[in-house]
């Protein structure tokens, strides 16, 4: 690659940091948005239609900014880290494929405030704690809705309220299991897997936080 060609791609990846940066701030407004838009088109079915049509309106319009987003990083970005680009932003991708994502949107945002970019211990524990206590209550959160969603008016269904809903998610991920509630519908139980799945990792990352803090105090300690 010669000279020309390397400031090139120099300069358009300065202007996705810089488009990035600009938009962090919003994005984390909209994110916190949909977070209450969502909360309250499942919650509050007894809205008047045109109140529910209006908070979907607004989904709709989110969904579309973090399209815009997404897809004018992915355009500014060099041709040739692109892919690396993809990978490096899973999260954000899935955010435009999959509502449930988009609520994960706000936690990733997080990592680009200059504290939490460090490289120090404190500041890799930091984001680390950040993220996986922020994933953990989005992920149980949006569980519950979605699966309530899901099964508020099927037959037979025991997930009927928005307090069944988080009562059933939370003994589901620490394997509890009471069986007082359960899901009867098929996306019910598909959110039921996911969430059995998501318990193992969210578990997993804080063993491994725990173990991380202590073995650093020992050593501060010796």
């Amino acid at each position: 690659m010669d000279d020309s060609a390397q400031q090139r791609v120099q300069h358009r990846l300065a202007l996705r940091d810089r488009w990035e940066s600009a938009s962090t701030i919003p994005l984390i407004i909209v994110s916190g948005l949909f977070i209450v838009s969502y909360s309250a088109y499942v919650i509050f079915v007894e809205f008047p239609p045109e109140v529910r049509a209006g908070i979907f309106v607004v989904l709709v319009l989110i969904w579309i900014l973090f399209f815009i987003d997404y897809v004018a990083r992915l355009i500014i970005t060099p041709s040739g880290f692109r892919w690396a680009f993809v990978r490096k932003n899973v999260i954000d991708l899935l955010s435009v494929l999959f509502p449930l994502f988009r609520t994960f949107r706000l936690v990733s945002l997080l990592g680009r405030i200059p504290y939490f970019q460090g490289r120090s211990g404190t500041a890799v524990r930091s984001r680390v704690v950040i993220y996986a206590a922020g994933y953990a209550i989005l992920f149980v959160y949006f569980i519950a809705l979605a699966t309530l969603q899901a099964e508020r008016y099927a037959p037979g269904a025991t997930i009927t309220s928005f307090g069944n809903a988080v009562w059933w998610a939370c003994v589901t991920l620490f394997t509890v299991g009471y069986g007082d509630t359960y899901p009867v519908t098929v996306l019910g139980r598909f959110w039921a897997v996911v969430l059995m799945a998501g318990g193992i990792v969210i578990i997993g990352t804080t063993s491994a936080i725990v173990v991380s803090y202590l073995s650093e105090r020992v050593r501060r300690k010796d």
